[in-house]
């Protein structure tokens, strides 16, 4: 009776830009005998209105069409679904969780987006490759800091192989106080590797002072750490990057800051009062205290992590002013921001950091940290509006991953086929071309440890330190890693790979997902595999923003299409231990084959047990000829990884 994904019942699909007239249609079975039809909306918070619908032909013998328009005159959710004047009485069309239509009364309520007007975001990342990087686990160029250049309460490891430290200190606490001392200039030397696996953007986990290793407990928003480098080596960074086609993203905490900070200084660090310490701090309206100086709000009741108040008009004024945090790191060469823990600050406060960031750089990246689907969520009973135009260019895509690792770990596909699809239909297209696909973060287990082994669960640190995949769990680890970053390559948005997964990198959850990248012992098929996608995800211009179509999703196979004017992917992978055999569309018999065997004569594709297709379709023989050796001439182009200097400088290592 009615599909919201499909053309011939509502058009244009997803999300729409306010003043946009969107024409739906239903089909409704004659013997109902339908004397009226109308189209129920309501927008979020507010009451229900009803639109008629125009009787408009037969669909056959057995139904007929009723249709309407309708414009949303504002921003904002909206919720439909459609009444019916019948023989049985009313009767409305609603919606069921996989998408399908019902008449039952129980069904919900299908979702339409509608952005404000002029929403635009980045155009330099759409089609580009994202990496991730935990600064002090990537790369160490140098020597390591003397005793006394270290700052106080921090620890050095001496050999770059070594575990992180996980056990709990003498007082019972996990301080994350061991360093392996990676840093800037390490990342400016492994610029030539990130561009042989295509990067377009790092996304760099905070590098400002700070005195944990994950440095998201901010002592100085204004400072680069100390181990880190200096101002200077954050300008190089982003214009040699730069000059490789390569940006910066960086990491802002503004929910919290550390109880160790200049702002409220509780430890005595800095010699100037803060709130902690003075009720006459000019930091002391960012906090609030239940009684004053102990008792004080602070993030999920850590007391090292003082919450601030975003919208205090001091805290806001020094992130979002015209001298604030926001725009100073702008100038010093960034193009952007990714916001920590984003459902927990107010709208308020990201309205003020999207105006300070756009008005600074309007080609800006300003994406959030959300794990839920960005475009309903409700946080602390306050309905979020992330991607309406006003706060959030992108989000990090949670959603993504779940479905990719739990199709490939025994999900149906059915569900996982829902999950992309939903994403697809409730974000904006300016917001989806840009997710941040991620298979695998900081705060996750490692995509590789995920896809050979069992979850880690409740299991504590001591089982996870010792945990690691065995030969065949890895070997079967890796086949799946392959078919995982395939998918992340090719859905809809940017793929993001968190350093060291293409080289094979293990790990549970903190600390072990932030071991030391492995350099000189990496694996090197994994990387030239990860090399490969990027040279055919810049080869293809559909992948950019092009069309997602669903092609199959059962008996263990995910399959889709990606398509725009200038050519098609087809992306089918196939999770079974069964080989699988399908017939394509007619179009797809003279399909270039990236990754598996191309179609046969008659259009057959036939499919290894636990593996994965990549085709790719150009308009005519020549033109898929042509981008045949424009990627076979790229491959060989791309740098070389390592030069002699970049392995020397990697940090101590085993010999092998």
């Amino acid at each position: 009776m009615f599909d919201s994904r499909s053309a011939a019942y509502r058009e244009p699909f997803g999300a729409v830009e306010e003043g946009c007239a969107v024409h739906f249609r239903i089909t409704v079975p004659r013997e109902l005998h339908c004397s009226a039809a109308r189209l129920c909306i309501e927008k979020d918070g507010q009451g229900r209105e009803s639109f008629g619908m125009f009787w408009c032909g037969m669909n056959g013998e057995s139904q007929e069409w009723w249709e309407c328009h309708y414009t949303p005159a504002s921003s904002g959710l909206y919720f439909y679904c459609f009444s019916l004047d019948t023989w049985k009485g009313v009767l409305e069309i609603r919606r069921l969780p996989g998408g399908q239509d019902t008449l039952d009364p129980s069904g919900g309520l299908w979702q339409m987006t509608v952005y404000e007007k002029g929403f635009t975001t980045p155009d330099w990342l759409a089609g580009g490759i994202l990496y991730q990087i935990f600064p002090d686990r990537f790369c160490r160029l140098g020597d390591l800091p003397s005793e006394q250049d270290l700052p106080y309460g921090r620890q050095l490891h001496g050999n770059w192989e070594e575990e992180p430290c996980w056990r709990p200190n003498e007082q019972g606490k996990i301080t994350n106080s061991d360093y392996f001392g990676g840093n800037l200039q390490g990342i400016r030397e492994k610029l030539p590797y990130l561009a042989s696996l295509g990067v377009t953007c790092l996304y760099l986990n905070p590098i400002f002072e700070a005195h944990s290793n994950h440095r998201y407990n901010t002592a100085d928003y204004s400072r680069i750490d100390p181990l880190l480098g200096t101002e200077e080596d954050l300008e190089a960074l982003c214009k040699e990057g730069e000059a490789l086609g390569i940006r910066v993203l960086l990491d802002g905490v503004f929910s919290h800051t550390g109880s160790d900070s200049v702002y409220f200084n509780r430890e005595g660090r800095y010699p100037q009062p803060g709130a902690f310490t003075s009720r006459e701090s000019p930091y002391f309206s960012w906090y609030s205290f239940r009684n004053w100086p102990w008792e004080y709000e602070c993030w999920w009741n850590f007391d090292t992590l003082p919450n601030v108040r975003e919208t205090n008009p001091a805290y806001t004024q020094y992130i979002s002013g015209e001298e604030g945090i926001a725009r100073l790191w702008l100038r010093q060469g960034a193009k952007g921001w990714r916001l920590d823990v984003a459902d927990e600050l107010p709208d308020g406060f990201l309205d003020g950091f999207r105006q300070a960031v756009k008005a600074e750089d309007p080609q800006a990246l300003v994406l959030g940290e959300v794990w839920e689907d960005a475009s309903n969520k409700s946080a602390y009973g306050v309905r979020r509006r992330y991607l309406l135009g006003r706060q959030l260019d992108s989000v990090m895509n949670y959603p993504f991953r779940n479905a990719i690792l739990g199709f490939l770990t025994g999900a149906s596909p059915q569900d996982m086929m829902e999950i992309l699809l939903s994403v697809a239909e409730n974000y904006p297209p300016q917001v989806l071309r840009l997710l941040m696909n991620h298979i695998g973060t900081h705060d996750t287990e490692r995509a590789l440890t995920v896809l050979g082994d069992e979850p880690a669960g409740g299991r504590d640190r001591e089982w996870q330190s010792r945990k690691c995949l065995s030969p065949e769990e890895r070997k079967n680890g890796l086949r799946l890693l392959r078919m995982a970053s395939a998918m992340q390559f090719t859905l809809p948005g940017v793929p993001c790979i968190y350093y060291g997964d293409e080289a094979g990198m293990e790990g549970y959850r903190d600390p072990f997902n932030r071991r030391t990248f492995p350099w000189g012992r990496e694996d090197t098929s994994l990387v030239n595999w990860y090399k490969k996608l990027g040279v055919f995800r810049k080869s293809c211009s559909c992948l950019k923003e092009g069309s997602f179509q669903p092609w199959r999703a059962q008996d263990g196979v995910l399959a889709y299409i990606r398509r725009d004017e200038k050519d098609a992917v087809f992306c089918a992978v196939n999770r079974d231990p069964a080989p699988k055999r399908f017939s394509l569309p007619r179009e797809w018999k003279d399909a270039l084959a990236f990754i598996g065997a191309p179609p046969d004569e008659e259009g057959n594709l036939f499919m290894e047990p636990v593996s994965c297709t990549l085709l790719r379709l150009c308009p005519g023989e020549k033109a898929a000829k042509k981008a045949a050796i424009s990627i076979r001439k790229e491959e060989k182009e791309r740098p070389e990884p390592h030069t002699a200097s970049q392995l020397a400088s990697a940090g101590p290592r085993r010999k092998t």
